[in-house]
């Protein structure tokens, strides 16, 4: 450990799976520099997970998604300028390690930790690092990410401390929900159309389980496939709408949470909340399987360097293998 860490950066811009899975990191920092601030900068799109976080400081968020959308060169000298009045720290982390969260970092100040060349997508956000870390991008994410922060801050994040660890978000609301049955949650949306289960084989889990069956939904796209499946088994029904914060508090409240590699999905690992991920053109690579939270992967063979958006092998899981893992961890 580094006594003269007083003032931590922790880059990590989007998205919101990756930063779910990064924000586990928090309490181990605090055990081991309770005196020490924690600053995070990401994007303002995700920013509201991490709101009033008891562990963040600061929180700093940019909009270079907009910057993207709209190629508004003065939205990017306004946040380079505003990057720059952060202030200085003892060390500022990325731990996305791509070019623009280096960039990002570089900005903020100088003494900057990342990937090496050989541990990351994009090799060249290695230049922009004062010191680096290496470890097999091919290795698991959540292992990578506690991988960083312990070689950047001299601490040691074990296995047993992630298995162990306290709800990763603070719980804000309370949601009543039926006490007769189990409560279950099934995320139906992704980033991808090849990570998406099939919402006919939704239903068959539904009517097999027999319990309250929640259809968490994000965008229009995905409430009419929700209300689809409530149409068609009694068992299901439509999830209020929610916002990030309002999302971690309704999926604390489920015994069991069944789900698309998806940022909501990862959520339930967070909170300590049993879980089900389908995978299908990824690979458990993305979650940390435990004795309550397990993936069932498809037959396909992932390249985890060069993922096959066209793979849609998670259609062909079979239902009934996923009421099988559902019933043993509902007991």
């Amino acid at each position: 450990m580094n006594t003269n860490i007083k003032k931590i950066a922790i880059v990590r811009l989007s998205a919101l799976g990756d930063i779910v899975n990064s924000a586990v990191v928090l309490q181990f920092i605090h055990d081991a520099y309770p005196n020490a601030t924690i600053d995070w900068i990401c994007e303002e799109v995700f920013s509201d997970i991490l709101q009033e976080h008891p562990l963040i400081n600061k929180l700093h968020t940019i909009n270079l998604k907009k910057f993207k959308k709209e190629k508004s060169f003065k939205l990017l000298r306004e946040t380079f300028s505003y990057l720059r009045t952060l202030g200085e720290y003892d060390i500022i982390i990325d731990m996305q390690g791509l070019i623009k969260s280096a960039v990002v970092s570089r900005i903020i100040g100088k003494s900057t930790h990342g990937f090496d060349k050989n541990s990351t997508r994009e090799a060249l956000a290695a230049l922009f690092y004062k010191t680096k870390s290496t470890i097999p991008y091919e290795n698991n994410v959540i292992a990578r990410n506690a991988y960083i922060i312990s070689d950047a801050l001299h601490i040691n994040i074990t296995h047993d401390m992630l298995l162990s660890k306290v709800p990763v978000f603070p719980i804000r609301e309370n949601f009543e929900l039926r006490t007769q049955t189990k409560n279950i949650a099934f995320v139906i949306g992704a980033s991808w159309d090849s990570k998406i289960y099939p919402k006919e084989k939704i239903v068959k889990i539904c009517d097999e389980l027999q319990e309250q069956c929640y259809i968490i939904w994000g965008n229009n796209k995905e409430k009419e496939t929700a209300q689809w499946i409530t149409k068609h088994s009694k068992y299901a029904t439509l999830a209020p709408q929610l916002s990030l914060s309002s999302l971690v508090a309704f999926i604390s409240n489920m015994d069991l949470l069944i789900g698309n590699d998806t940022g909501p999905t990862h959520m339930a690992w967070a909170q300590n909340i049993a879980s089900i991920t389908l995978l299908g053109p990824t690979t458990t690579r993305m979650i940390y399987e435990t004795p309550k939270n397990i993936g069932i992967k498809s037959s396909s063979d992932v390249n985890i360097l060069k993922i096959d958006r066209n793979d849609y092998s998670i259609q062909d899981i079979d239902y009934k293998k996923i009421v099988k893992e559902a019933k043993e961890l509902l007991k």
